[in-house]
C-alpha cells in the first residue's frame, strides 16, 4: 500500500534525486534504513524512478521538438507502441483535441530532425499526418515539479549546497559527459562505483564531473511516479500565442505557477506551450481565467489533455503508468 512517507519519499527526491538516505533522514522523520527500503519497493513495483538527460539549452548541443500525430482510431495504441521503442522520442502522451498522440523528440540538429519526421516517424504504419512545433528555449521542466508533501523547511534541509558554475568543456569533454548522463538515464541514482564501470572513467571522475553537470545545469535529474503515488491529476498542454511585447511578462508568470510542470518559447503558430497538472479538471479553467485577466491579449489556440502516457523522458509505463523498461534517448 501507498502511505504518505512515500509521497514524501518521493517529493524529497524531486527536490534532489540523488540526496544521500542520511540526508533525508531527519526532514522525513525516518531513519536512513527504512527509506532506503521504501525506495527499493517502489521501484521494483514501477511506482517511482529517478532518471537523468541532457538539457540541449545548457549542454549547446541538440534541439526539441514537440509532434503531434494523426492516427485511424484503431491504430492508436499500436502506433504508440511502436514509437516508444524509438529513442528519438523521449517521450509519448496519448491526447484528446485535433491529435490522438503528442511526442517529445530529441534530435542533434535540425537534418537528424527531418530524417526523423520523414524517414523514421512517417514510416510507421499508422501515422497519418504529422505537425512539428520545435522548442527555441526551455522555461520550466518536469524536474521541478513537486506534489507538495513537504514544507518549505524540509525542503530547504534536504537540498543539496549551491556549487558552482563551470565554463564550457570541449567537444571531447562532451561525449564523455554524454555518455555519463546516458548511464543514468535508466537509474538516476546508480553508485558511482557502477557508473564508473558503465563510462570507463575513474570513480572520483564520475563524481566530479556529475557534480559539475548538475550544477551547470547540463544533466538534468529528475524523479518521477506511477498514479499510484501521486493520484490521477489532469495534464494538459496549452497552445498559447502570446504578443512578442508581453511574451516575457506572461511566460514569467506561467512559468511560476505551483501546476506547471513544463513551460517552453516555441516556433509555430503557438509561441508558448505550457504543460499543467492540476488536481481537477475545473483547475484548468481558472488558470486560463487568471491568464486572461492578467495579458487580456493572449490566446489560448489548442488544447490537449493527456488520456495516458505510454513513454515519459526513455520510461515505458504501463496504462495505469507503472514503469517496466527504458529505451535509451539518442537523439
Amino acid at each position: 500500500m501507498i502511505d504518505e512517507l512515500d509521497l514524501a519519499l518521493v517529493d524529497a527526491l524531486r527536490v534532489d534525486p540523488r540526496a544521500p538516505w542520511s540526508r533525508l533522514a531527519a526532514p522525513l522523520g525516518v531513519d536512513p534504513a527504512t527509506l532506503s527500503r521504501r525506495w527499493s519497493r517502489l521501484t521494483a513495483d514501477g511506482d517511482a524512478w529517478v532518471t537523468c538527460y541532457p538539457s540541449a539549452d545548457r549542454i549547446g548541443r541538440g534541439l526539441t521538438a514537440l509532434v503531434q500525430v494523426d492516427c485511424p482510431a484503431d491504430r492508436v495504441a499500436r502506433v504508440a507502441d511502436a514509437l516508444a521503442r524509438h529513442p528519438q522520442t523521449a517521450s509519448i502522451e496519448l491526447v484528446t483535441g485535433d491529435a490522438d498522440l503528442l511526442l517529445t523528440v530529441a534530435a542533434y540538429d535540425h537534418p537528424a530532425l527531418t530524417a526523423y519526421l520523414l524517414d523514421r516517424l512517417g514510416a510507421v504504419p499508422g501515422v497519418l499526418r504529422t505537425r512539428t512545433t520545435l522548442i527555441e528555449r526551455t522555461l520550466v521542466e518536469g524536474s521541478r515539479f513537486s506534489n507538495g508533501a513537504l514544507d518549505a523547511d524540509q525542503r530547504r534541509a534536504i537540498a543539496a549546497p549551491p556549487g558552482h558554475p563551470h565554463g564550457p568543456v570541449t567537444d571531447r569533454r562532451i561525449e564523455e559527459d554524454l555518455a555519463l548522463i546516458q548511464a543514468l538515464g535508466a537509474d538516476g541514482r546508480m553508485p558511482y562505483a557502477e557508473l564508473s564501470a558503465r563510462t570507463g572513467l575513474p570513480a572520483t571522475t564520475v563524481r566530479r564531473r556529475l557534480a559539475e553537470l548538475r550544477e551547470s545545469g547540463r544533466a538534468v535529474l529528475r524523479c518521477d511516479a506511477s498514479p499510484r503515488v501521486t493520484g490521477n491529476p489532469v495534464g494538459a498542454m496549452l497552445w498559447l500565442d502570446v504578443p512578442p511585447a508581453t511574451l516575457p511578462e506572461a511566460a514569467k508568470r506561467l512559468a511560476a505557477l505551483p501546476q506547471t510542470r513544463m513551460c517552453a518559447v516555441t516556433v509555430g503558430p503557438a509561441n508558448l506551450a505550457l504543460y499543467l497538472i492540476t488536481p481537477q479538471l475545473p483547475d484548468l479553467r481558472r488558470i486560463e481565467q487568471d491568464l486572461a485577466h492578467h495579458h487580456p491579449a493572449v490566446r489560448v489556440l489548442n488544447r490537449h489533455l493527456t488520456l495516458r502516457t505510454p513513454k515519459l523522458v526513455g520510461h515505458l509505463l504501463t496504462p495505469d503508468g507503472r514503469r517496466t523498461g527504458y529505451v535509451p534517448i539518442q537523439p
